[in-house]
């Protein structure tokens, strides 16, 4: 079974890679991906991860203040955003 990939989408390519460094630091993996058309953001990349890490993928974007679009996972219609607050 293939894992759940969560995708973080960003309003600046600064903050995009601010987290692509904090996030390969912390040694959760990555995938840096162009962001879906269907998600509406600032920046051209998005950030995949497992679901899995979702937690320490959140804590580190809180402490870290990223400042983020938004969470979002992939759906037959597209995606939607997660709730996280």
């Amino acid at each position: 079974m293939v894992p759940e990939t969560l995708l973080i989408a960003f309003d600046s390519t600064q903050q995009a890679l601010r987290a692509e460094m904090l996030l390969e630091y912390a040694g959760i993996e990555i995938d840096i991906r162009p962001t879906p058309k269907e998600i509406t953001a600032g920046c051209s990349l998005t950030i995949a991860f497992a679901a899995a890490d979702f937690p320490e993928v959140l804590r580190i974007v809180r402490n870290e203040h990223v400042e983020i679009r938004g969470f979002f996972r992939p759906t037959a219609e597209g995606y939607e955003p997660l709730e996280y607050q």
